[in-house]
C-alpha cells in the first residue's frame, strides 16, 4: 500500500536538494560579484584619501611659503621704512628727549680732502646711525614729515665743496665764520651769478641747482646748513657725472680738442672730492678771479642777515631772513630774496635768535612751521610739550640740535652768564604764524578761563598786559627782589 504522505515527503526532500543543488551554484557568482565590488569600493576610497592627503600637503607647503614670504616682507618693511626703523639695541629704553634733541658735536664727522660734514638726519639704514639717540631723532624728524635736515659744512682755507645738486631739496646756509665765494648756475647755462659770503650771512640754492662753494679766506670756513627734506638727501657732484658718463658720451657733448682721447686723460680719484683740496692745487691754477655778480641776481641767493633790521625785545634780539607780504619792512634788496623764496616750493624760514642771560622765549607753538634750531654760542633749558602725557625738557649747549614739531608748544630759557645764541629754520617761505602763552591767556574771556581752571574770575585780573611785546622776557624786577631776598 503506497504512502502518499512519504512520496511527499520525498518531493519535498528532492526540492530541497534541488535547491541546495542551486544555491551552490549560485554562491561562487555572488561571490565574485562582492569581490570585485569591494575592490573597486577599497581603490576608490584609497584615491579619495590619496587626493586628500595631497591636497592638506600642498595646502601646508603654500601656507608655509606665504608666512616665509609675508617675514620677509615684514623684515624688509621694518628695514627701509621711514615711520618703523629697528633699533639698534634693545638693551635701553631711550630718553623721549632725544625726539627732539642731537648732540652733532658727538655725532660722526664725514672726512674729505678739503673739510668736513657733520649730520643731524634721517638715515633708511638703521646701521648708518652711530647711535640710538641719533636714530630717535632721525626717526622723530622723518615721522614729523618735517621737510627738514641739517648738517655742518667745514671747508680748509682755498678747499672747494665741489659743484653739485640737490634731487630733493632746496639748501639754505647760513655762513658762521670764514668767506666763501659762491657760484649759481642757472637753468640753460646763461646766466652764471657769483658773490662772496662773509660770516653772519645767508645763502640759498634752490632744488636742483648747481651750485659750488669755494673757501677763499686763510682761515677754515663753517656753514651752517638746512635742507628741505626728512628723507635721505640726494646729491649729485659733478665730478662723479662725469667719471659715470660713457668717454664716447663725454667727447660728443663737449667736443674738445683730441676727442675722447682728450676725455681718456681725466683720472678719477681715489679719495671722495665732495670738499677738495689737492696737494698740488698751486701748480694747477694760474689765474683765480672772484667776480661778484650784480645785485638783482645775487640776492635771489643770498641775504645779508647780520646787517637785517634787530627785533629788539625786553630778553633779547631777533633778526630774519624770511618772506614778507608785498615785501613789508624790507629795502629793494631784500625783496628780491623775500620774492625768491616765495617763488620756489618748500622754502624755509631762517632767523638768529640771542636770548640774554636768564632770558626767556616764553611757551609758544606755530601754526605753519617745523622748527630746527642750532647752538651757536651759550647754553640753556628747552621744555616742549607734544600732549598732556609727552612733555619734556632738557639742557642745550653749543653744537646741540633741537626740533620743535608743528604745532607743539615750546620754550628756550638761557641759563649761562652769557648770551644764548641760536640759528632758527622753520618750514615755510610764507610768513611764520606764532602764537604766545600770554597772547592766548589775554586773548581768552577771563570767565571762559575761571571756568576752565575752577578759579575767580577776578584773580586773572592779576595777569598784567605789557605794551612791549613779551615774546623774548626777562624776570619782572618783583621777582628779582624775592628771588634776592
Amino acid at each position: 500500500m503506497e504512502n502518499p504522505g512519504f512520496e511527499m515527503n520525498e518531493e519535498i526532500i528532492q526540492s530541497s536538494s534541488n535547491m541546495k543543488e542551486r544555491t551552490k551554484q549560485e554562491v561562487p557568482e555572488r561571490k565574485s560579484h562582492w569581490s570585485l565590488m569591494n575592490i573597486f569600493l577599497v581603490c576608490l576610497l584609497a584615491c579619495v584619501i590619496s587626493t586628500i592627503i595631497g591636497v592638506l600637503i600642498i595646502s601646508l607647503v603654500y601656507i608655509n611659503n606665504i608666512g616665509f614670504t609675508t617675514e620677509l616682507n615684514i623684515q624688509k618693511h621694518e628695514i627701509t621704512s621711514p615711520k618703523t626703523p629697528i633699533r639698534m639695541s634693545d638693551k635701553k629704553r631711550v630718553d623721549v628727549k632725544f625726539q627732539f634733541l642731537n648732540h652733532l658735536g658727538k655725532s660722526k664727522v664725514f672726512q674729505f680732502p678739503g673739510g668736513d660734514i657733520q649730520w643731524a638726519r634721517f638715515r633708511y639704514d638703521v646701521n648708518d646711525y652711530p647711535s640710538d639717540e641719533e636714530m630717535e631723532f632721525g626717526t622723530s624728524i622723518n615721522n614729523q614729515r618735517s621737510k627738514m635736515t641739517f648738517g655742518t659744512l667745514r671747508i680748509k682755507s682755498k678747499g672747494l665743496r665741489a659743484p653739485h645738486w640737490h634731487f630733493n631739496a632746496n639748501e639754505h646756509g647760513f655762513l658762521l665764520k670764514g668767506s666763501a665765494w659762491i657760484g649759481v648756475v642757472d637753468a640753460g647755462g646763461s646766466i652764471v651769478t657769483t658773490y662772496n659770503v662773509t660770516a653772519g650771512q645767508v645763502i640759498f640754492f634752490p632744488k636742483n641747482t648747481l651750485h659750488w662753494v669755494k673757501n677763499v679766506g686763510e682761515d677754515d670756513c663753517l656753514f651752517l646748513l638746512f635742507f628741505t627734506t626728512h628723507e635721505e638727501l640726494q646729491t649729485l657732484d659733478v665730478d662723479d657725472v662725469f667719471f659715470s658718463t660713457p668717454e664716447d658720451i663725454a667727447a660728443r657733448s663737449l667736443k674738445p680738442q683730441g676727442g675722447v682721447n682728450f676725455i681718456r686723460t681725466f683720472k678719477k680719484q681715489t679719495e671722495d672730492q665732495a670738499i677738495n683740496l689737492p696737494p698740488n692745487l698751486v701748480e694747477l691754477i694760474q689765474n683765480a678771479s672772484y667776480v661778484q655778480s650784480p645785485d638783482k641776481l645775487v640776492w635771489r641767493y643770498f641775504y645779508n642777515l647780520k646787517a637785517s633790521t634787530e627785533f629788539k625785545l625786553p630778553g633779547g634780539v631777533i633778526q630774519w631772513a624770511r618772506f614778507r607780504k608785498n615785501g613789508a619792512g624790507l629795502n629793494d634788496n631784500e625783496k628780491i630774496f623775500s620774492d625768491s623764496l616765495q617763488m620756489h616750493e618748500n622754502a624755509l624760514t631762517l632767523g638768529t635768535i640771542r636770548i640774554y642771560s636768564n632770558g626767556l622765549r616764553q611757551p609758544h607753538f606755530h601754526f605753519n612751521a617745523n622748527e630746527m634750531g642750532y647752538v651757536i654760542s651759550g647754553c640753556g633749558k628747552v621744555g616742549i610739550i607734544v600732549s598732556s602725557k609727552i612733555t619734556t625738557d632738557f639742557d642745550i649747549g653749543v653744537g646741540d640740535v633741537v626740533f620743535f614739531p608743528i604745532g607743539t608748544q615750546h620754550y628756550i630759557k638761557s641759563t649761562c652768564d652769557e648770551d644764548l645764541l641760536l640759528i632758527l629754520a622753520f618750514s615755510t617761505g610764507n610768513q611764520l604764524q606764532t602764537l604766545d602763552m600770554d597772547d592766548y591767556f589775554h586773548a581768552t574771556a577771563d570767565h571762559i578761563l575761571a571756568q576752565l581752571f575752577f578759579k575767580k574770575q577776578e584773580e586773572f585780573k592779576k595777569i598784567p598786559r605789557f605794551s612791549e611785546d613779551q615774546a623774548i622776557n626777562l624776570p619782572s624786577q618783583l621777582k628779582l627782589i624775592a628771588k634776592n631776598n
